[in-house]
């Protein structure tokens, strides 16, 4: 008997075994259909030899394999598998992650009339209540048409009625009465392709096409002819057809014997549909002289290409030059015929280092992230697969690429919290690249101007090389960093200054010199919150525990966690009061007052709202890059990675704004943010100057980012963190429970709370329960509970044996292993 081990996208399922039937053949990695309760659905074998030691009492049997070969490789897989273990996800979820769009087919359920349902007739009645009428026509729909996808049953059902008192509800109750009955029933059913790549018809001509006077050919049929002769590989149905020779006349061709039809898979190319983003605006050749200190960089690192797997820091200031050594150590690896692996933290990033690695190493370069089509992810994806592709460059996910022998992967900015995933699996992109190089005997290399305290804690110890670039590219100065106090510009110019005088100045002048700049404030919409001065309330989301932002050009309020939209109020729902006031500042107020206090000026605003089309961003930047903008407004998003020679100024909005986040880490954010924009300023030939608008200027994260004292800081925050035992010191796991009641929610976060410490054994501790910062969110009340320790396998596996010890709280828990956030 031939047992295989099957993962399945099913929240909350660990690996199911199954019997693989005589004559099939299912290797590690190939996808699976298998039955899981009622229903049939995709899975993917991680394991084809599972061990007849631990055989579940009752077995049932693969039911098809879907691919010929494998088709997620192996080292996918145990990555998978790993970041499914550490992160305490479910393995389905994980390889959920690792797959392609379109890469699972869908498990359904087809609605079909039973064997022995006959001509029901529904109480000899002419007139028939609603729920007769609706049972009719279930079972006139069936008889009609045969099996139906259950979940098109209700709209055929109302199109058929046409009767607006037939809501799914409705329909669905007729299909749960008719079930009852036997007069239906389901049938698990798979639907989908197990390739889904896009195909076009493909024409091509036979021998005979070259002698078409042996046949009696009507004019059309004889041009056509004649294009075919002339494209002996074959033609596009759809060129064909461009050109007046229509499907008619092929067929007639096809049964003369003159041509033969073929399906050929068409690729979509985000690079040739511009979905990557990638600009050629400033197409300046893809290896530049290298400085000293890059020379010397290269020659520590290039070296550990040879010796397995090895992590290395590369600690660089903005503007020293990182890429070109990324560049140089990506054309030794390929030198090696070894794959590359870049990962970026945000979407806006890949295009500029796309463009870059394919003006250096051709159309062998890929990219995956989620701002391309499912389409175009699924095509890549595949190329990748097939050994097409030298260079993969993408976000957090791009970790799973199925690249071949990897021999060099690199993390950009690699302290950025985008690499951790907010939703399950939450899994941190760095770390598993790390782990993704150690398995495949690679070199790891993070870069960053300012490390996470993990990271520079790794390489200070000794476990990473420690590299550091220490000099901008030329000699270039960092840019001249100014902090400006808020709290004397608000006594002077009022409560609603947005722009200092020192920055609407600082604008003017940059823009009358033809040079660019960049304001950075990390708060979208236009403000925070919309308050009454009658009351003192401020509209509030009705499933979140926040503030409404107002979206003033949207002429909405919106939540920025659960999605809820409202129109703009023009009186207080409390007390129907006229007197609200908008409070606090975001993104679309900057760029309003930047296009105030510089007229004529070309502005541009960079933030989720106003980039949610697909390569909107990659739009946006590539016009700054040719200087086809003067200012651009934004969130972080801007702030990272960017290289625009011509920007001389950087403005940034409250500094300050997320120092008052309930989180440990909230210094050191601030710090790193700060340090990045700045570093966007000065990196042409003329110096660069940043003017930070901050009502703390004397906090230390502000202050040594001003000073971009980075080693400064880290000893400070090092000493904090360390007497406040936090990390990198110890590790930390994150469980909120979730409840519509907070009763409920604190009764069960307590039991769990309970289990964990006499689990713990001294190895950890559990502090909590306490309801979370963000009480409410979505319409559930959240409390929350933290592991903190050294022992960082003996936390996962307590919190793993409490949980599966309380099933009915299995699928309101949320498990944040090195959260990265603690709201």
């Amino acid at each position: 008997m031939r047992l295989v081990r099957v993962a399945v996208p099913v929240p909350g399922l660990g690996l199911l075994t199954y019997r693989l039937p005589d004559g099939l053949q299912a290797p590690r990695g190939t996808r699976v259909i298998v039955p899981v309760g009622p229903r049939k659905v995709t899975g993917l074998v991680t394991h084809d030899n599972a061990p007849p030691d631990d055989v579940p009492d009752r077995l049932r049997d693969v039911l098809e394999v879907l691919d010929d070969v494998t088709f997620l490789p192996e080292p996918v897989v145990d990555l998978a598998l790993w970041v499914g273990e550490y992160y305490l996800a479910g393995p389905g979820e994980v390889i959920s992650a690792a797959m392609p769009p379109k890469g699972w087919l869908r498990g359904d359920m087809t609605l079909t009339l039973a064997e022995d349902a006959g001509e029901v007739e529904v109480h000899g009645a002419f007139e028939l209540p609603l729920d007769d009428q609706v049972d009719e026509a279930v079972l006139a729909l069936l008889r009609e048409k045969g099996p139906v996808l259950r979940r098109q049953v209700p709209r055929a059902v109302a199109t058929r009625l046409r009767a607006t008192d037939v809501t799914p509800d409705v329909v669905s109750r007729a299909v749960r009465r008719l079930l009852r009955l036997g007069q239906v029933r389901l049938q698990p059913v798979v639907t989908g392709k197990a390739d889904a790549a896009r195909k076009r018809r493909w024409i091509r001509p036979t021998a005979l096409a070259s002698e078409p006077a042996s046949q009696r050919l009507g004019a059309r049929q004889a041009a056509a002819c004649a294009v075919l002769v002339g494209s002996p590989e074959g033609v596009d149905a759809n060129v064909l057809r461009d050109q007046g020779i229509g499907s008619e006349v092929v067929r007639r061709l096809v049964a003369m014997g003159l041509a033969t039809v073929e399906w050929r898979a068409v690729e979509r190319d985000p690079f040739a549909s511009g979905s990557a983003g990638v600009s050629d605006a400033l197409a300046a050749p893809a290896f530049l002289p290298l400085t000293g200190e890059q020379e010397a960089t290269l020659a520590t690192l290039e070296p550990l290409l040879e010796r397995g797997f090895h992590a290395a820091l590369l600690h660089g200031v903005t503007g020293s030059g990182k890429t070109q050594v990324y560049l140089r150590l990506a054309r030794a690896a390929l030198a090696r015929n070894r794959g590359v692996l870049l990962l970026v933290p945000e979407i806006a990033l890949t295009s500029a280092v796309a463009s870059l690695f394919r003006r250096a190493f051709g159309e062998r370069v890929a990219i995956q992230h989620s701002g391309l089509s499912d389409g175009e992810r699924y095509d890549q994806w595949h190329r990748i697969r097939r050994g097409e592709v030298d260079v993969v460059i993408g976000t957090r996910s791009a970790v799973f690429a199925p690249l071949p022998d990897v021999g060099l992967v690199i993390v950009d900015e690699e302290h950025d919290t985008a690499y951790k995933q907010e939703e399950s699996p939450r899994y941190h992109g760095r770390d598993a690249a790390l782990v993704r190089a150690r398995d495949a005997g690679a070199l790891a290399v993070l870069g960053s101007a300012t490390p996470s305290l993990e990271t520079w804690r790794h390489a200070s110890e000794g476990r990473y090389r420690l590299v550091q670039m220490r000099q901008r590219v030329n000699d270039r100065p960092l840019a001249e960093v100014e902090t400006i106090d808020m709290r004397d510009v608000l006594a002077t110019e009022g409560p609603d200054v947005v722009l200092s005088q020192p920055l609407r100045e600082a604008l003017q002048a940059c823009v009358a010199r033809h040079e660019q700049a960049m304001v950075l404030l990390n708060r979208r919409g236009y403000a925070p919150s919309l308050l009454c001065r009658g009351c003192g309330n401020s509209a509030e989301c009705p499933n979140c525990a926040v503030t409404l932002t107002v979206h003033r050009r949207a002429g909405q309020v919106r939540c920025h966690y659960c999605g809820y939209a409202a129109a703009l109020p023009t009186a207080c729902p409390s007390c129907k009061g006229e007197f609200l006031e908008y409070t606090g500042v975001g993104t679309e107020r900057v760029e309003q007052s930047v296009l105030e206090a510089v007229p004529g000026a070309r502005v541009a605003r960079v933030d989720r709202d106003t980039m949610q089309r697909r390569g909107a961003i990659g739009q946006v930047l590539a016009r700054f890059a040719r200087r086809e903008l003067d200012v651009l407004v934004g969130t972080q998003m801007i702030a990272k990675g960017h290289d625009f020679p011509q920007v001389t100024l950087v403005g940034v909005v409250s500094a300050d704004i997320g120092l008052g986040v309930a989180d440990f880490r909230a210094a050191e954010r601030t710090f790193q943010l700060l340090t990045q924009v700045a570093g966007r300023a000065g990196r042409g030939d003329i110096r660069g100057t940043a003017l930070v608008q901050t009502l703390h200027p004397h906090h230390y994260a502000i202050g040594m980012a001003a000073r971009q004292a980075y080693d400064e800081f880290v000893v400070r925050e090092m000493e904090y963190r360390e007497r406040m035992r936090y990390p990198p010191w110890l590790s930390l796991i994150n469980i909120v429970v979730r409840h519509a009641s907070l009763a409920t929610a604190l009764k069960e976060a307590g039991q769990l709370a309970d289990t964990l410490r006499s689990l713990a054994a001294e190895r950890f501790g559990v502090l909590g329960p306490a309801p979370a910062p963000l009480g409410r969110l979505r319409g559930e009340s959240r409390v929350q509970l933290f592991l903190k320790g050294r022992d960082r396998a003996a936390m996962r596996q307590a919190t793993r044996q409490a949980i599966s010890g309380m099933p009915s709280l299995q699928k309101r828990v949320t498990v944040d292993v090195d959260p990265l956030t603690m709201l």
